[in-house]
């Protein structure tokens, strides 16, 4: 995705409605017969359970003050989100509205026909296209009709860390090269600490650590081959090259022993980087988030983020970035209310939607963000993100995201099992090259 404005361009369990412990079973498809199922006067929203839902429901009591057709927010925990998505989005239970990643993440609900364009919406009110950055929506467009609106914030990817612990091995600077990076995790290591936190339990982190090194030792071009429908890229002099620069990272013994029984979803390890056990953490910007609701001092005093280090002669721009373009709203086809849905859509642009966003950390992508920067808790980290995205060359949205669910659990597996040395080079380029 090559970035070329001001910002950047962006098989499920069965399980049944009753485990998922929502209030979602009164709603069902709309139209004529489904429609009656769903309750009168509601529409459900539903999310990914994390920190930011404050925000949500913010957002959703707001609206609720003026609205006859209320709007009812239901959460699904992180790490149980996608496979439970999947799972309900074409039964009874589906939700009105719900979030989601853009890109591959909604294209196979698009081509089933559940998913609403919101091009109409957009033409009733111009400033659900005009209100966000030029270029935000095309991550949730899908041949040529828009299926999403931004409602939350950009979500690069960084090296957080901690300060106290940094400084205490003696180390005063983030690392700017992957040498640098190397060598800090040998004096972390002499200090008696985890030198990188890892939620290797939940997977989806450690493909972080895969896509920022193909990035900069391959440019953005080798993902996007293989994406395109060449997966001959794979076994390629720089995809070797990038897998045994990632061995060595972890042969050295950079993530510890137990990293792969740790998770992020349930705090694990953002509370291994706060509690001083851990110097590094490489983590999408909603950490932010999720240190400042757990551990509000440290998120305070302590908490250090820089880029991901460049890597000395490799293709990639040490400015690109990875992560999510945004978080979505997509609308089902056959919501009830779909004019409630169009006007509580409309709060994703508004002044309070920002305020409360930065509040938070983070990094809404609406046209007018960047006056409310000094607003954030921390305005350092604030403009700090700010300027990342702004100054990349290249958004990567996360490999995951990137291609539909489907290929998720190969994609996490393959990650997985190399980290943890079950499988060799040779083993991961055939499970690439077999999505």
């Amino acid at each position: 995705m090559k970035n070329t404005h001001s910002w950047f361009r962006p098989a499920a369990a069965a399980t049944s409605a009753l485990a998922l412990g929502l209030s979602l079973a009164a709603c069902s498809g709309g139209g004529s017969e489904a429609s009656s199922n769903r309750p009168e006067n509601e529409v459900h929203v539903l999310v990914y359970g994390d920190a930011g839902n404050t925000v949500e429901q913010a957002m959703v009591d707001s609206f609720n003050e003026t609205s006859d057709v209320k709007v009812v927010l239901d959460t699904i925990p992180g790490a149980e989100y996608q496979q439970k998505l999947q799972t309900i989005i074409d039964t009874d239970s589906a939700p009105d509205v719900f979030f989601n990643w853009g890109g591959g993440s909604i294209t196979d609900f698009v081509d089933a026909g559940l998913l609403m364009p919101l091009n109409d919406f957009m033409e009733e009110d111009p400033q659900l296209k005009d209100g966000f950055l030029p270029t935000v929506l095309e991550a949730a467009t899908v041949d040529g009709e828009v299926y999403g609106i931004p409602m939350r914030g950009t979500q690069p990817v960084m090296l957080f860390s901690n300060k106290d612990v940094l400084a205490s091995a003696g180390i005063t600077e983030p690392p700017a090269t992957w040498d640098e990076l190397l060598a800090d995790v040998e004096q972390l290591k002499a200090a008696g600490v985890t030198p990188i936190a890892l939620g290797g339990a939940d997977e989806w982190p450690t493909q972080m650590w895969f896509s920022y090194v193909y990035d900069r030792v391959a440019g953005p071009e080798l993902f996007e081959t293989a994406l395109n429908g060449d997966p001959s890229v794979w076994e390629s002099q720089e995809s070797r090259e990038a897998l045994g620069m990632l061995r060595e990272l972890v042969d050295t013994g950079a993530f510890g022993n137990n990293y792969q029984s740790v998770k992020f979803t349930d705090g694990g390890s953002a509370s291994l980087l706060s509690s001083g056990q851990a110097g590094f953490e490489l983590m999408g910007s909603w950490a932010y988030s999720t240190h400042r609701d757990a551990a509000p001092e440290f998120a305070a005093n302590s908490l250090g983020f820089s880029e991901f280090p460049a890597v000395e002669g490799g293709k990639g721009d040490p400015e690109n970035v990875v992560g999510n373009t945004n978080n979505y709203y997509s609308v089902l086809a056959d919501t009830r209310y779909p004019d409630t849905v169009r006007d509580f859509l409309k709060l994703m642009y508004s002044d309070e939607f920002v305020q409360e966003q930065v509040a938070i950390g983070n990094l809404p992508t609406t046209t007018n963000t960047e006056q409310f920067l000094d607003q954030a808790t921390n305005p350092e980290y604030a403009r700090f993100q700010y300027d990342l995205v702004q100054s990349a060359p290249n958004f990567q949205l996360s490999w995951d995201q990137e291609y539909t669910p489907s290929a998720t659990p190969t994609i996490h597996g393959a990650v997985a099992d190399f980290f943890s040395g079950r499988i060799d080079e040779d083993g991961f380029i055939a499970a690439m090259q077999g999505l």
